[in-house]
């Protein structure tokens, strides 16, 4: 706690809002891309802070969020299954499928067990040797190599119970897909800090060459945010787009190379349907086929369905960075925490629940 209280001062923040304030000389909109970029922005105050021409959109970098509808249905459609427990990270109990979330399977008799890290669901599986024990592998780069890590413990155990349902994603593939979108008008790109911690800063210089676009990785604290968002300014400027990297602390150029190597010995890339922007080439992760027995679409016939998102939900346009939260018909009536239509106002990095919680726009 010391440690981020460095980052949190007055001596530190204030010079960077002082330089920032100095260096912004035109409108400029900048989109961050993780979620814990936006709550972290949203719980220091720092959008009242910046100057008044610095806009800040949120991005798809909400794992939960941008995990469709057909995969939520094929988790639901798991916990229905006999002698089978789901096992599951919090905050995707309560998103909501078209045939209910969960939660609404587990008050239906579903075993749905929370769990804080897949090794947790490896461990049930050991306890439970007479049921399957399913675990959806949602998230990006951060995520990936411990739910590898898992799958091949399993493999060395010769574990016969323990499934995953592949939904993992990969940020790059979609960055490149939201910058070539003509509606989105974003100078600047805040690059997530826990996904760069494995796949490196320099994963972005294809973008910031690609679409002229200014990058910056940076930290969750407010000195890390100000910081990046410090650079970004200097880079559009300057006119001279490129990628800094301003969490040395976390992150190098070529990230952690042992995770990745761990990541693409067990999964592969494969087309991916992601909330809002579609099916994107090459940008999900699916076991590869010397993992087959660990994988529940396989073994026990789940199998992600198309599906449609519920009625007037506007995360997809959320997520792409057209609207805020409050622009959505439902914001703050039909969808509230209590009460989420969609995947933005569950999840705890969720750009509507970050609203919702911090912002005086109910």
């Amino acid at each position: 706690m010391k440690c981020a209280d460095e980052f949190r001062s007055r001596e530190i923040t204030a010079p960077l809002l002082q330089e920032l304030q100095k260096t912004v000389d035109k409108p400029i909109r900048i989109m961050e891309v993780c979620g814990t970029h936006t709550m972290s922005i949203f719980r220091h105050g720092i959008r009242s802070l910046l100057p008044p021409e610095v806009t800040l959109l949120s991005g798809p970098g909400c794992p939960v969020c941008v995990t469709p509808a057909s995969h939520i249905n094929a988790f639901v459609a798991a916990a229905s299954l006999p002698e089978t427990i789901v096992t599951t990270f919090g905050d995707l109990i309560r998103v909501p499928g078209t045939s209910g979330s969960l939660a609404d399977a587990r008050s239906r008799g579903g075993q749905v067990e929370i769990v804080y890290s897949p090794m947790d669901a490896l461990s049930l599986a050991q306890n439970n040797p007479k049921k399957n024990i399913v675990f959806p592998a949602i998230g990006f780069e951060t995520t990936a190599p411990t739910i590898a890590a898992t799958v091949l413990m399993a493999k060395n155990l010769e574990i016969k119970n323990f499934f995953i349902l592949s939904a993992g994603k990969t940020m790059p593939s979609a960055l490149k897909q939201l910058m070539g979108d003509p509606d989105l008008a974003v100078d600047g790109l805040l690059c997530p800090g826990h996904v760069s911690a494995i796949i490196g800063s320099d994963a972005y210089l294809p973008i910031a060459r690609d679409y002229k676009l200014c990058c910056a990785v940076a930290g969750f604290e407010p000195a890390d945010i100000l910081a990046g968002l410090l650079s970004l300014a200097g880079q559009i400027q300057r006119k001279a787009p490129t990628v800094e990297n301003c969490y040395t602390r976390a992150v190098t150029s070529q990230g952690n190379l042992r995770a990745s190597q761990l990541m693409h010995q067990v999964f592969m890339e494969t087309d991916s349907e992601w909330r809002g922007l579609g099916t994107i080439p090459d940008s999900g992760l699916e076991l590869r086929e010397e993992f087959a027995c660990f994988d529940a679409t396989r073994q026990l016939d789940i199998h992600p369905e198309p599906a449609g998102e519920p009625k007037g939900c506007k995360c997809g346009d959320i997520l792409k960075g057209h609207l805020l939260p409050p622009d959505c018909p439902l914001y703050g009536t039909r969808c509230t925490p209590l009460n989420p239509v969609g995947p933005c106002m569950v999840s705890s990095e969720g750009t509507c629940a970050a609203f919702y919680r911090y912002s005086d726009k109910k």
